[in-house]
């Protein structure tokens, strides 16, 4: 089976630290699905386009892990939307 993966990019950050507290909690959730992240910030150059201060990508062990995940925990993953941390997820199969 395919790998899934997760995508996040942050339009913005307003605050660090209920970025902190959402990640420790997002980070419990995503890893109980089986989620293994490649990506979680960091030093980064914008070449085009939009830029995001933060990026992450999740890879789970296949593309219906990565969708259950999100469809389980809508609430915990739709929290930095409702906390000043704009972003977007996307599912991608491998």
């Amino acid at each position: 089976m395919p790998k899934g993966y997760w995508l996040a990019t942050y339009k913005k950050i307003e605050s660090k630290d209920n970025l902190g507290n959402y990640a420790a909690k997002a980070t419990e959730t995503i890893k109980s699905y089986g989620g293994n992240p490649l990506v979680r910030g960091g030093k980064y150059k914008r070449l085009e386009g939009d830029d995001f201060p933060r990026t992450v990508i999740w890879e789970f062990p296949t593309y219906e892990a990565a969708e259950k995940c999100y469809k389980d925990n809508p609430i915990i993953l739709a929290y930095p939307n409702k906390r000043g941390m704009t972003g977007t997820q996307k599912n991608k199969k491998n």
